[in-house]
């Protein structure tokens, strides 16, 4: 990037943040090795508590989160085997298709991204990057100029909005799953219904709202054709033209499996994946959609998956491809564990939201709640993990103000979802398709933060609920 910046007001702000970004911006496991030194410390200076205090507690909370963090890599696996089957794969090269500017392509991406990861946000944190990363070839070759960070930053905009807002939000989800550590903590009386966050006119019009803003936001933020860097700039050939299509060349040969084997496998199969399928419809059916929670998704992504691929040996290479993806995610789970246990146990976490909740009203309740989320999401990038740490104070707070439990989750989901544009934890999948390092993209994506900003603060109290 350049020193000099051409283009509109907007336009040089977002260049000169990426600019800068690019020059300090560590690594997302550097980045989590950091932030544990800095809740470390924290704890020390701010609750006064002892170094060997501190570091019982980093022990103490490293597995806390291992059964959510399976449903975590579940909903990041399962939504990564359905991007890459090939029905999907001829939509993305449908979509590259369309545009025929280099603003048009950005916005058609964070589109995409939005929505699919309203719908799951494991889906459309894959479908986004690989969108990104073929929209990107598509435009070298049709000689298209588009900057691809922001292009990236596109196909990141489903976890940096829309997701915890969706039919696999973390945090509205484990409020409807039943036995939550809320009920068992008599925090809430029952279970919250999916209608009261999810599907409630509240949150639909926020998300509305939200991704018809980001759109504009993206669009302004495009920079000029003279200041566009493609594709060419981050991936050499070889990169370039690897293909997307890992369904593609999974053959009986290669399992060493014999035709009347395949054969039987697909028919087991298929069977069981439509019982699977079943069964989930069968589920809503009778419960309404206030079934939805997290093991609900898991189950009917797994088995939808299964349906798609039909053939076991087929869904099993795609979920090798899966894991691999999500290995950074595995990694660094656990020290995201232990510094929430260090947050968590210390009392830092309730610090936080107390002293910002302190400050609240009825009225401007959403937004504190949003702030205070989007703060304790830098140090624990985990929306279901994040909630269990901070719920307790945000929903005690809006029981003493008279701020329904509905719209406490949702404002809270909102600001654990608007920090992912800071934190690079979840954006490991998304870099490795597309070829980035986090400095590459993250300049764009705390530009997209920033610009949001307004919006939310207004949107969350305006709105009614």
């Amino acid at each position: 990037m350049s020193s000099q910046y051409s283009g509109t007001v907007i336009q040089r702000t977002g260049a000169r943040i990426a600019s800068f970004v690019e020059r300090w911006m560590p690594s997302p496991f550097v980045f989590a090795i950091g932030l544990t030194y800095v809740v470390f410390l924290a704890g020390l200076l701010v609750e006064g508590r002892s170094p060997v205090e501190m570091v019982q507690f980093w022990q103490d909370g490293f597995w806390n989160l291992l059964s959510f963090g399976m449903q975590m890599v579940l909903i990041l696996a399962t939504g990564y085997v359905l991007a890459y089957h090939p029905l999907v794969q001829r939509g993305i090269d449908r979509l590259t298709a369309m545009p025929s500017t280099g603003p048009q392509a950005v916005v058609l991406v964070g589109a995409v991204s939005m929505v699919v990861a309203w719908i799951q946000w494991g889906l459309g944190l894959i479908v986004g990057a690989i969108l990104a990363r073929e929209m990107g070839r598509r435009a070298h070759k049709r000689q298209i100029p588009v900057h691809y960070p922001l292009l990236c930053v596109a196909g990141y905009m489903g976890l940096g909005l829309t997701w915890h807002w969706g039919l696999a939000a973390s945090g509205p989800l484990l409020m409807n799953t039943p036995g939550n550590v809320f009920i068992e903590a008599g925090i809430v009386d029952g279970l919250v219904s999916t209608s009261q966050t999810i599907f409630h006119p509240y949150t639909l019009a926020l998300v509305v709202l939200g991704i018809a803003y980001s759109l504009g936001v993206l669009y302004v933020l495009t920079p000029p054709e003279s200041e566009s860097e493609p594709i060419t700039a981050f991936l050499d050939e070889a990169e370039r033209s690897a293909t997307t299509d890992r369904s593609s060349g999974r053959t009986n040969d290669a399992s060493g499996q014999s035709e009347d084997g395949w054969t039987t496998g697909r028919l087991l199969g298929g069977l069981l994946a439509v019982g699977g399928v079943v069964v989930t419809i069968a589920t809503f059916v009778t419960e309404g959609l206030g079934a939805l929670n997290l093991d609900v998704v898991n189950f009917g992504m797994l088995f939808v998956g299964l349906a798609l691929y039909s053939a076991p040996q087929a869904y099993q290479a795609a979920f090798d491809d899966a894991i691999t993806a999500t290995s950074g995610i595995v990694l660094q789970f656990p020290f995201y564990a232990g510094i929430m246990g260090m947050m968590n146990a210390s009392g830092l976490s309730a610090t936080i939201a107390d002293q910002l909740i302190a400050v609240s009203t009825p009225t401007t309740f959403p937004a504190i709640a949003w702030l205070t989320a989007g703060i304790v999401n830098v140090f624990v990038p985990s929306g279901g993990g994040e909630w269990t740490v901070i719920g307790p104070s945000i929903l005690t707070a809006a029981a003493d103000l008279g701020v329904p439990v509905g719209q406490a989750t949702v404002a809270y989901a909102v600001g654990d979802a608007h920090t992912n544009l800071l934190q690079p934890f979840w954006a490991l999948p998304l870099l490795g398709i597309t070829g980035m390092a986090a400095r590459d993209v993250f300049g764009y994506a705390v530009t997209m933060l920033l610009a949001l900003i307004p919006f939310l603060a207004v949107a969350l109290i305006v709105i009614p609920y």
